[in-house]
């Protein structure tokens, strides 16, 4: 996280929580104790007991001295904001947040799974759920069609049913999602994000783009793109990249950031990225906004990606900075979306929404979307889950 975001997000927080009543005199429902706190957005790495009360963070502090109904010991462990998803199709199965919640994840945002004509199935899957979930919707109608392409019949590119879809479910809808690989769109790239962009102007809403393999060059789809826009997928490799022919990041890719796009990791299974393309980024200084999964129900297990806590350790191996890698799933992407923005924070007030993980030290293998493998030293663990100031069950 860059200085300009810690302290935004540092003021933003403190204006939010100012007026909160103080809590440590009451009585507490959790205690988290003895973990090492590490939260970006207020700038702490230390040894903290985390105490709640009514749902909400109540204390964070060295050695809290009350009693509390429920106390989870994190001695040796990371105690961390509650990790947000940012791209994640957890509302394409019932149990799929539940599942991700044991995962550590307590917000997560799902990136058009489904367009007009499921919509409002997916809204109802998030409201049933124990988690804070979003949604985007596909500018296909149809939601995503792996085998066929959602896209390749231009006339599913309807703007009138997704703005349809948006205003039914504009508690929960934050963003409008469409894809632009080749094998999705054909020619027709261009076109469905100029629609994406319609549908999502109606309503100041930001639209997520994925890349990889496209048909037109990526600084034809970013010219397309507005401030507050997201690219997933960001390490994708060629053709119509993030890198030039000899491995340079593309110039019209670094001006789009400084205009205020944003680029998100998604780690996915199908040609998001490979080992080559992410190290060459990062040794240029190009590291993605958020980290975030692509993680499509319980298969994701046995794939690259298992969980967001895994996708973070491979950041890790290539030397960002842990309390980085934190930001990078919590105060990061509550920025990015402004549904989270009083998420991925312990400031007393937030709701409390917390993540136990364990950093375990070895020789751990990864694997990127071309069954490349990597070595680490490092790996994340989830080891516990608060949400809402309870205690989630813990992961089979």
């Amino acid at each position: 996280m860059n200085r300009r975001r810690f302290l935004y997000a540092a003021a933003a927080g403190a204006a939010l929580f100012s007026r909160m009543p103080d809590l440590r005199a009451a009585g507490y429902d959790l205690i988290v104790r003895g973990g090492r706190v590490i939260d970006p957005s207020l700038g702490i790495d230390g040894v903290r007991d985390v105490a709640v009360a009514g749902g909400r963070i109540a204390a964070v502090q060295e050695n809290i001295g009350a009693d509390a109904a429920e106390i989870i010991d994190a001695r040796g462990k990371l105690v961390v904001p509650g990790l947000i998803d940012i791209h994640c199709h957890a509302a394409a199965a019932k149990d799929g947040p539940s599942l991700v919640l044991r995962d550590g994840v307590t917000s997560y945002n799902d990136a058009g799974s489904y367009g007009a004509d499921g919509i409002d199935q997916a809204a109802a899957v998030v409201k049933r759920g124990p988690n804070f979930g979003r949604l985007l919707v596909n500018i296909s109608r149809i939601g995503i069609d792996i085998q066929q392409g959602e896209l390749h019949d231009l006339s599913l590119a309807d703007v009138d049913l997704a703005r349809a879809a948006i205003s039914r479910n504009r508690d929960v809808v934050v963003g409008v999602k469409v894809r632009l690989s080749n094998n999705v769109t054909g020619a027709n790239d261009l076109e469905a994000l100029r629609r994406a962009q319609e549908a999502a102007s109606s309503f100041g809403l930001p639209v997520m783009v994925h890349i990889g393999q496209s048909y037109s060059p990526l600084p034809a789809i970013l010219s397309l793109l507005k401030r507050g826009d997201m690219i997933t997928h960001v390490y994708a490799p060629a053709p119509n990249g993030i890198l030039d022919d000899s491995g340079r990041i593309l110039p019209e890719v670094l001006a789009a950031r400084r205009r205020g796009i944003l680029f998100d990791f998604g780690n996915g299974t199908l040609a998001h990225f490979n080992w080559d393309v992410f190290e060459r980024a990062v040794k240029q200084g190009f590291v993605a906004d958020t980290i975030s999964t692509d993680w499509v129900g319980a298969q994701s297990r046995t794939t690259n990606v298992v969980d967001l806590p895994n996708v973070m350790s491979k950041f890790l191996m290539f030397g960002l900075p842990l309390i980085d890698v934190i930001a990078h799933v919590t105060v990061n992407s509550a920025r990015a979306i402004h549904a989270f923005s009083d998420r991925g924070t312990l400031n007393v007030g937030a709701p409390a929404d917390i993540a136990v993980l364990d950093l375990r030290e070895g020789s751990f293998q990864f694997m990127d979307n071309y069954n490349g493998i990597r070595t680490g030293r490092q790996r994340l663990f989830p080891i516990a889950t608060v949400i809402g100031g309870k205690k989630a069950p813990d992961r089979a």
